[in-house]
């Protein structure tokens, strides 16, 4: 049999008590000097690839979002058309904190001839991309054609308006349109119709880059990972140099991993997407000094789709009786705990366009007005009007404003309206939205680009169809409401083509009192954007398109 070899315990207590006592006082002293050691010895971020970078002009910035692609001929998202906004240039772009557009590789707003359908950019020199290869005239041609021939998720922006684009000079750009779009030039500042190289890239439906990028911004790409995503400031960027060394995206799998993280420090700017209770906390924080607070209204709206095929939402009645019963400062108040801002159009309040109709047609929370209606309509306590109320499953907010909206007409409307509520996977409702599966739905909608029109003819324009048959095929039909009005579709068309910008706002104002009456959407709230971000960074700036010019982003602690 193998001897077992003696435990250290019982080695201890076969020791003589001197021993015993004079061992323990060692142990005793070398622990006391490890705990000194540890103490005065630095501690070490243990997520060095991501961790705050105030040392070396690094700027950290977390997210919970994911760019699926970096290509720009298929980016749609909100998070990749960030990045893409700071890697890359467009042809214009939006003045900081308003929707003036300006020239950015255009030295110019374009010439705009007679019939509205050709327009002429000259063409910034001196402009290189990131590896190296001039930019000129051609190269945008290249990039235009690129982003319609490629057939990405955004090919259909400029698909479906632009007839030809061609370098008519070294420095000169010619851009012919199918028919008038009078807001053609803020369609060119989306994020995805940005300048890419001739020599990296290729033109070819499907044949994307999406883990690379090569334009003529004021950063370069250099490295796409899982979860951090590397910017260096481009050294020979032709205009406004960053203010810091480079960005660092570090993407967080949940809010709260975001939202520890910016407190315990190791980021230096959270943004997107802190829940409301988070939010409300980093506020808190803010006001006592601990850290900043950078807000400001967005342009994403919040809305109540109504499919007017559906019963009994194919009576207007109904309908207006919906939106007669929103109550928005209870929304405000309940749901999104004051964090938003009423909105009583389909155009945001950011828009010097916008008419706060609902308002003046309906009131707020006007249940009188709602009883009325469903009354009208001939509903009563024993046959009431009974209306699906579906929204995502996976917005914790969009599911706490079915539970206000359904106590509100359970307590004030007096048996007259039967709200059912249901939920279902956000991307599972996209899919079958324009098949007419969903009477309601709760809605979010992020512009492409900042005009008035995009917050119009994407909901309201349909092609085919008619008013008893509800659109066919359109703008209405694929948003899921079925929307058909003559008079909507000729208004549209009249604002697409006005070059003059206060007949065109008279349009917009009867558009937005048919929509208050025909009522195939109801607005609920616009999105304010919360930024929160170390002291000590400056100049964090944001555009009412919800991106963040990285490259103004000053240190004053590096």
């Amino acid at each position: 049999m193998v001897k077992q070899p003696q435990n250290l315990w019982n080695r201890f207590q076969n020791l003589h008590p001197s021993s015993r006592k004079l061992l323990m006082q060692w142990i005793s002293l070398f622990c006391f000097c490890c705990l000194i050691l540890i103490s005065c010895t630095p501690h070490q971020p243990s997520n060095q690839s991501a961790s705050s970078s105030s040392n070396n002009g690094r700027i950290t910035i977390g997210t919970t979002l994911k760019p699926r692609t970096l290509d720009p001929a298929d980016a749609y998202e909100l998070m990749s058309g960030n990045i893409l906004y700071n890697l890359g240039d467009r042809l214009y772009d939006y003045e900081l904190g308003t929707n003036q557009l300006v020239p950015r590789l255009a030295t110019a707003l374009p010439t705009i001839s007679s019939d509205g359908l050709t327009y002429t950019i000259p063409i910034r020199e001196g402009v290189t991309f990131h590896d190296g290869t001039a930019f000129n005239a051609a190269a945008m041609e290249f990039s235009i054609q690129r982003f319609i021939q490629n057939a990405g998720s955004p090919s259909s922006l400029l698909a479906d308006a632009v007839d030809t684009v061609q370098a008519t000079g070294e420095y000169e750009l010619t851009i012919k349109l199918k028919k008038p779009f009078s807001a053609f030039p803020s369609l060119l500042a989306f994020s995805g119709i940005t300048a890419v190289s001739p020599q990296f890239y290729e033109i070819g439906e499907g044949k994307f880059k999406p883990n690379e990028f090569v334009g003529t911004g004021p950063y370069k790409l250099q490295s796409f990972g899982i979860d951090v995503i590397r910017l260096d400031a481009f050294e020979n960027y032709w205009g406004e140099k960053p203010a810091n060394t480079g960005i660092d995206i570090q993407r967080f799998s949940s809010s709260s991993n975001l939202f520890n993280s910016f407190r315990s420090g190791s980021i230096d700017v959270a943004y997107l997407s802190l829940n409301p209770d988070q939010i409300s906390s980093l506020q808190k924080g803010a006001k006592k000094g601990d850290w900043q607070e950078i807000s400001a209204n967005g342009n994403t709206i919040n809305y109540l789709l109504l499919n007017v095929k559906s019963e009994p939402l194919n009576r207007i009645e109904v309908r207006q009786a919906l939106a007669a019963l929103i109550n928005r400062a209870v929304i405000n108040e309940r749901v999104l705990q004051n964090q938003g801002e009423k909105l009583y159009s389909l155009i945001p309040t950011t828009f010097t366009d916008y008419q706060p109709i609902f308002n003046l047609k309906y009131g707020d929370g006007n249940i009188e007005k709602a009883k009325q209606l469903l009354t009208q309509a001939g509903y009563t306590p024993e046959n009431p009007a009974t209306v699906e109320l579906w929204y995502a499953s996976n917005s914790s907010n969009k599911g706490f404003l079915g539970l206000t909206l359904k106590a509100l007409a359970d307590r004030d409307l007096g048996g007259l309206l039967d709200l059912q509520l249901n939920s279902v996977e956000s991307t599972t409702a996209f899919k079958y939205l324009e098949e007419g599966i969903y009477p309601t739905f709760v809605l979010d909608w992020y512009a492409d680009f900042l005009d008035a029109d995009n917050y119009i003819q994407p909901f309201l324009d349909c092609s085919k169809g008619s008013a008893e048959t509800g659109c066919e095929k359109g703008a209405s039909q694929y948003q899921g409401s079925f929307y058909y009005s003559d008079r909507m579709n000729k208004l549209i068309a009249q604002e697409r083509q006005e070059q003059d910008p206060q007949t065109r706002k008279a349009i917009f104002e009867e558009i937005q009192k048919l929509l208050a009456e025909d009522v195939p959407y109801v607005p609920l709230w616009q999105d304010k954007t919360f930024i929160f971000a170390k002291n000590g960074l400056e100049n964090i700036r944001l555009q009412l398109t919800q991106q963040i010019p990285f490259w103004t982003i000053k240190n004053s602690n590096s």
